[in-house]
């Protein structure tokens, strides 16, 4: 291994990952998405997952999220190994995950969305639309998500900015580990984008290990702590807030670049 592989390493050694895969293998027929990744998301970091096309982002979150099991390798949780059986099975664990499509439901309030499948309820049976909304305006206003519009207002109104903050503000309420964002700013503009990154932040400064994947190379240099770069489905650099530049990752990206070895 590289010296800066080494030097790498060195830094992490002393915490334990939030959430970590080791040696993972992942299959869909003849296509193999993942060779034996490995990777670590460590507390009150944000740890940028980058990669071309085909390298195995997508796939890699869904082992960590539950969504699909390993072939082989493993994953752990506070560096203790889980085998996640679904979704629900992570998020017990505190995992949670905002998608590219933010799994909002356009017809109901942001409160609703915030509390859809864990609702409060009142007299067993009804559900405490009033007290939902208040745990959601006091999640907002910690975390800095600007919401205009009345509480009571469908999401289908909302601006394509204020729909993320929605669906990154109802991870941060429910995940005491990590919440893994799939492409956050991929169809915001400007103003929302910066928005966006400062709640990812916020997020991380609360202790949570935030996992930010993205193709926009800037941004990750921007909000990431530490950068894992994934290769046909393997790891192959890891860096350090300060030790990498945009040629450097698209070097790493390419292959033309390596500082880390297969585990």
């Amino acid at each position: 291994m590289t010296a800066a592989a080494t030097d790498v390493g060195t830094a992490m050694a002393a915490a334990i990952p939030a959430v970590s895969a080791h040696g993972v293998t992942k299959s869909f027929g003849h296509v193999r998405a993942l060779r034996g990744a490995s990777f670590e998301a460590f507390p009150g970091q944000v740890t940028a997952l980058v990669g071309d096309n085909g390298a195995g982002k997508s796939t890699l979150i869904k082992v960590l999220a539950g969504v699909i099991p390993p072939d082989e390798g493993e994953v752990r949780v506070d560096g203790e190994p889980v085998h996640f059986t679904d979704p629900l099975d992570a998020k017990r664990r505190g995992i949670e995950t905002v998608y590219q499509d933010l799994a909002l439901v356009p017809d109901l309030d942001a409160a609703a969305n915030v509390f859809l499948g864990r609702e409060l309820r009142r007299m067993r049976f009804l559900h405490d639309h009033a007290e939902m909304r208040r745990r959601t305006r006091n999640a907002f206003v910690e975390l800095g998500v600007g919401l205009v519009q009345d509480m009571r207002v469908p999401v289908a109104s909302f601006s394509g900015g204020q729909k993320q903050g929605v669906a990154i503000a109802r991870s941060a309420m429910w995940a005491s580990r990590v919440i893994i964002m799939d492409e956050p700013t991929a169809a915001l503009g400007v103003i929302q984008t910066a928005k966006v990154l400062e709640l990812i932040e916020r997020i991380r400064d609360k202790g949570l290990a935030v996992i930010f994947i993205a193709h926009n190379l800037p941004q990750v240099l921007q909000v990431a702590d530490r950068i894992e770069v994934l290769r046909l489905g393997r790891r192959v650099a890891r860096f350090g807030r300060g030790e990498a530049d945009v040629d450097r990752l698209i070097a790493a990206i390419s292959g033309a670049y390596t500082n880390d070895e297969p585990t």
